[in-house]
């Protein structure tokens, strides 16, 4: 059921599940150095396993024709923070790299059966505001990646590494919440039509294919930030907790971005608002690596206001241009940014390794001005 009103308690509910969500994925990048440490793994290994994780969403696009097809979506939502939760908290309990990739990987799925259908909801639960109902989605996510660092490491000195798994339970009392509230929600949405992917992709190839190009110049500052940066300044400060707060803070002003830009996109154009933090960015990367002092820490907030504002704009974009399959719709854009995502990790860790961390975030940057021709080609 499609509604033109913004319906606040249900768009919140998903968010809120987001953030819940979200949280537990946000472990890897601040536990880093102490896996790194633990297993004496290399940068390229280190990034590996957020590759890894994000494997299983080569098959977003059909868990989303699923969902659609088969009305899904509240079973995908209500169990994920759950089914993600467990492997995350379980990642400092590894004695060996290749169980540890197999964790990685089963939270993977999970996150897979998370974000496909849960934007579909929020869509639907926007009416005509769907930048302002994705912004509010998304900040769930931000803020979980950006108190979800900080509570990492606090559990870690608080429980201890051999004890770190308790954290699991917020997971469960979310998913009990979710089963409850959303159970009944789902019937009135769900899409009782059969589709495919090929009449999915002709639907929204005119915006897919310059989104694709946008994620994929994107994907080395997003994967560069968010994964080496708690290991870029615990190397240049001693310091784990200065890393996990420059993380946080990072985190911190991607949710105010987020929140900001998919709502001024329903006022002043989504092309408009993308070009301003696709060019503004990279530039503030560069600054960030050159700088140092409350310069420094500037150029990160700004870095971190840019690069993550970009999500519910596109997202927005998807949703408006998929009218009969868009969860399937969601799924291959998510299946796009995620894989771009985990290779940008991958490939930056190698650069990390060759030539200096300092030097991987230059060569992000760089990349990251080639989303602008792409952006060029989007269609009004």
């Amino acid at each position: 059921m499609k509604t033109k009103n913004f319906q606040t308690g249900r768009v919140t509910l998903v968010a809120f599940s987001h953030f819940i969500h979200d949280a537990y994925t946000s472990f890897l990048a601040p536990l880093l150095p102490l896996i790194i440490e633990k297993l004496s793994l290399t940068l390229s290994q280190a990034g590996l396993l957020s590759t890894v994780m994000q494997i299983p969403a080569l098959l977003n696009p059909v868990i989303g024709l699923f969902a659609d097809n088969k009305g899904l979506a509240r079973w995908m939502v209500v169990l994920s923070p759950t089914l993600t939760a467990i492997p995350m908290s379980l990642i400092l309990n590894t004695s060996s790299y290749s169980l540890l990739l197999v964790l990685v990987f089963f939270a993977g799925i999970s996150v897979a059966f998370y974000h496909v259908p849960s934007p579909v909801l929020v869509a639907k639960y926007s009416g005509k505001s769907k930048g302002l109902g994705m912004s509010v989605f998304m900040t769930g996510g931000e803020t979980a990646r950006t108190i979800g660092p900080m509570f990492a490491i606090l559990a870690v000195s608080l429980l201890g590494a051999d004890h770190f798994y308790a954290v699991m339970g917020f997971a469960f009392f979310t998913s009990v919440l979710l089963y409850f509230t959303l159970e009944k929600e789902e019937e009135k949405i769900r899409i009782k039509k059969s589709g495919s992917l090929k009449s999915t992709y002709d639907e929204i190839k005119h915006v897919m294919i310059p989104l694709s190009g946008i994620l994929t110049a994107r994907s080395f500052m997003h994967a560069s930030m968010g994964v080496f940066l708690t290991v870029f300044v615990e190397r240049q400060t001693g310091s784990l907790w200065y890393g996990g707060a420059a993380l946080a803070l990072y985190e911190a002003f991607g949710v105010a971005g987020v929140l900001s830009a998919g709502t001024l996109s329903d006022w002043l154009g989504r092309q408009r608002v993308l070009f301003w933090v696709l060019t503004i960015a990279p530039v503030a990367i560069l600054f960030f690596v050159f700088t140092t002092g409350i310069l420094k820490i500037v150029m990160l907030v700004i870095t971190g206001f840019t690069v993550l504002s970009t999500t519910p704009v596109m997202l927005a974009i998807i949703q408006e241009n998929a009218k009969f399959n868009p969860s399937a719709a969601n799924g291959l854009f998510m299946m796009i940014s995620f894989a771009v995502r985990s290779i940008a990790v991958f490939f930056a860790g190698i650069i990390g390794d060759i030539a200096g961390l300092e030097n991987m975030f230059v060569v992000s940057a760089l990349i990251g001005f080639c989303a602008i021709p792409f952006l060029l080609k989007l269609e009004h």
